[in-house]
């Protein structure tokens, strides 16, 4: 399950040492690119308090927003598995999909053609710069994991996923899934 190279469509785990870091702590990110240049990915566990009504005038959906990472939160991304529906769409692997045209997804979504384990929309996103990621895993600041839920990644992830995931490591990963987020509280 745990790879050492990261390649596009892994999960990157963040390890329990990452605990002052706010965008990071607890954290799943779908790498939806990874080469020479860098590395671009998304936040799964990290719901926001926003629904995409709240974000883009004229919709009425109220899809959850989740925070895909500290980059450009100014701007709304999504990933999907729908790419039939939504042309221009880039296949991050395993019948997961990144972008694609914005005004046929809202079409879609005023339709009520698409349903959230569909879909997944992000307020910015994960980038690291040419070499960064390798620094960081060699800081053993992530696990690398194959991504074995492939087009259920969508409706797998969510705010307990990285316990669950925790759960799944074993060994000294069990006792930080009990932990609480904050060590302070302990």
């Amino acid at each position: 399950m745990i790879t050492i190279k990261p390649k596009k469509g892994d999960l990157l785990i963040a390890e329990p040492s990452i605990i002052g870091d706010m965008s990071f702590n607890r954290s799943i990110i779908l790498l939806a690119d990874h080469n020479s240049e860098g590395s671009i990915g998304f936040i799964l566990n990290k719901p926001l308090d926003y629904s995409l009504s709240d974000l883009v005038p004229g919709t009425t959906s109220d899809f959850k927003i989740h925070n895909g990472g500290p980059v450009e939160q100014d701007n709304l991304y999504f990933i999907h598995q729908v790419p039939e529906l939504i042309p221009d769409s880039i296949e991050i692997s395993l019948g997961i999909f990144w972008g694609g045209n914005f005004d046929v997804v809202l079409k879609l979504l005023e339709e009520d053609k698409l349903t959230e384990s569909d879909i997944r929309f992000f307020l910015g996103y994960s980038g690291w710069d040419s070499q960064q990621l390798e620094v960081e895993l060699s800081s053993n600041s992530w696990i690398v994991s194959e991504n074995v839920y492939k087009e259920q990644l969508i409706e797998k992830s969510c705010e307990s996923f990285w316990k669950e995931k925790m759960l799944e490591l074993g060994g000294n990963y069990l006792l930080w899934s009990n932990a609480p987020e904050n060590p302070s509280y302990n």
